[in-house]
């Protein structure tokens, strides 16, 4: 179920209102919110007795000593009481709970919202902000759903019974009341309309402190190994007073709020004392009405003080709301183009037609480039740093889109094809290949949870896995630690491989998958390798070419262009760019 849609102000920024809250969030739930409603009535119904019960307490009970009178008063009162405590819970039982299952399933909203975005998205995102958007955002939701909401409304309905009451028992009183309540109204609405972008700032600054220090601690041996523990510090140590200074901006206008209502309600209550003084000794107004009109006060302007702070909360919900809908609002890759076309039974024939590539606009860094890889062939690229290998790695896995050009597969466009039919036959070995928190068994298993156990072992025995994990107390069951802190590089990779081979993929992308192996590994994996692309297209980038030897087409790239092409002997043969490479690998 989508709860959001785009909604955005002038400035371009998303607009989450409270209108439209209502509409996504709050009337879906109608049937529970209608509950809490309910029973908010019941308990505004009961709070009233009290003051009632009081009035007939002074002016009729104990004048008359009618002791049966005061016992029925007294039963009448406690079971109001209890009928509070009663719907009380029931409000927090069933709203609150309502809120935070809201909560989570926004939270999945949002979650797969971010994953289904383009790779260049996460390019330029922190993984930590993330995380704080996707976790913290949502949580002004229970104030919403919660009892946030019904205490509003039931607050709004005992302020209009109680001033109906009150005007019964003296409207002039009743109206010296109003002028301070209603400038406190006005001083409020004021406040809340600075609060909320400083508290939408204030999301932004979280999560960017969230991400800088989920980066730090991943990034703990690098921090220690250069002894930067101190630049560390003082980074977070910046983002905390940042945080701080938002903070210390929201504190001040709800001091103002708080000591605003402080000081005129308290002026209120001044001019109660003085004018009921005064008509108590006219005689016009008795004892009990006194206070009465008290209790009936105070029942009047706690839900407004009450209404102050809620007020609070649903602008911090809907800053929080507004950052969500940005990432809502945002294009997923599936959605970029026109991507209809289901992709089946995939042979593997690969092409790039004059295909130019651009991560600025006006500055590209693949230049017309143009090959084709037939179904089951091994495609290598070389070339210096930066040339544009891993760039046309990207480009053939779909997670990147070219600027010009066409990309075809089996003779389609990959730019018509629905990504999830495509990448359902790809596989991808990365050099800095991640791993998943877990076991090796899991990280294995990732692509095809539901492999069988002898189709594990098979992949397991290809990647030459078992060649370690034999000697591990817990083999497959072996915890990893985070990114698999705990294995070696080789170690890493070879699990890596083992997880392309269980997925058995039609086309591999094999990006330095042999660059993290000592001469022995790499003699293993080698095997293992000519096993998994065999009878797949494989898209190959090595800086040791002693690797690529063999495969059926080598692409040199430089400066974003396909510098040479053939095979092995044919660039030797040619001694150009691939000739002076190799030899120079050769000698060291």
């Amino acid at each position: 179920m989508r709860q959001f849609q785009n909604t955005k102000s002038k400035d371009g920024k998303s607009n989450f209102t409270l209108k439209k809250a209502f509409k996504t969030i709050i009337w879906p739930r109608r049937k529970m919110v209608f509950i809490g409603l309910i029973l908010i009535v019941i308990s505004r119904i009961a709070s009233l007795i009290l003051p009632w019960q009081s009035k007939i307490l002074l002016d009729e009970v104990i004048p008359t000593k009618n002791t049966n009178k005061l016992y029925e008063l007294l039963l009448l009162v406690g079971i109001a009481l209890l009928v509070q405590a009663i719907t009380s819970f029931l409000l927090t039982r069933i709203l609150s709970v309502q809120a935070q299952y809201v909560i989570s399933e926004l939270r999945a909203q949002v979650q797969k919202k971010v994953l289904s975005l383009p790779i260049r998205f996460f390019d330029n995102a922190k993984s930590g902000a993330l995380v704080s958007r996707i976790m913290s955002d949502v949580e002004g939701v229970r104030n919403l759903i919660g009892t946030g909401l019904v205490q509003l409304v039931g607050g709004t309905i005992t302020a209009i019974v109680s001033v109906v009451l009150l005007i019964q028992i003296n409207p002039w009183m009743t109206l010296f009341v109003f002028l301070p309540v209603t400038i406190f109204g006005f001083v409020a609405l004021k406040a809340f309309k600075y609060i909320r972008p400083i508290f939408r700032n204030r999301g932004k600054i979280n999560a960017e402190v969230k991400g800088r220090l989920t980066e730090t601690l991943a990034g703990v041996r690098v921090i220690k190994g250069f002894n930067a523990e101190n630049q560390e510090n003082k980074i977070f140590e910046k983002g905390v007073a940042l945080l701080f200074k938002n903070v210390k901006k929201s504190l001040t206008a709800t001091a103002i709020i708080s000591s605003s209502s402080t000081f005129l309600l308290g002026l209120a209550s001044l001019g109660i004392m003085g004018i009921g003084g005064y008509f108590m000794i006219q005689g016009s107004l008795t004892t009990g009405e006194f206070l009465s009109f008290t209790l009936y006060l105070g029942l009047m302007i706690a839900p407004i003080i009450q209404m102050s702070n809620i007020g609070s909360q649903f602008t911090e919900a809907l800053a929080g709301l507004d950052r969500t809908e940005e990432l809502m609002n945002m294009t997923p890759e599936e959605a970029l183009g026109n991507r209809t076309e289901e992709l089946t039974n995939l042979k593997g024939d690969l092409a790039f037609e004059n295909v130019s590539f651009a991560y600025e606009k006006g500055k590209n860094v693949i230049h017309n480039v143009s090959f084709q890889a037939s179904a089951g062939s091994v495609i290598a690229l070389v070339g210096s740093s930066g040339s544009g290998k891993s760039t046309i790695a990207g480009l053939s896995a779909s997670f990147l889109n070219p600027q010009s050009g066409t990309i075809s597969i089996d003779g389609k466009d990959l730019a018509t094809l629905k990504l999830s039919s495509f990448r359902k036959h790809l596989g991808v070995v990365l050099q800095d290949e991640f791993l998943f928190e877990g076991t090796i068994r899991e990280n294995i298993l990732f692509p095809r949870p539901n492999a069988s156990e002898e189709q594990l072992q098979r992949a397991v025995k290809a990647g030459y896995v078992n060649e370690f994990t034999d000697r591990f107390e817990k083999g497959l069951d072996t915890l990893i630690g985070e990114r698999g802190v705990k294995l070696s590089g080789g170690q890493r990779q070879r699990i890596a491989i083992a997880r392309a081979i269980l997925a058995n993929p039609k086309i591999i992308i094999l990006d330095e998958a042999t660059s993290n192996l000592d001469t022995e590994s790499e003699a293993l994996i080698q095997k293992s390798l000519a096993t998994l692309v065999k009878n797949r297209t494989t898209i190959v980038i090595a800086h040791r070419l002693s690797t690529i030897k063999k495969a059926d087409q080598i692409l040199v790239i430089e400066s974003g262009r396909i510098k040479e092409q053939g095979t092995h002997e044919e660039l030797i043969t040619q001694k150009g760019r691939y000739f002076d490479l190799y030899t120079y690998q050769a000698k060291i």
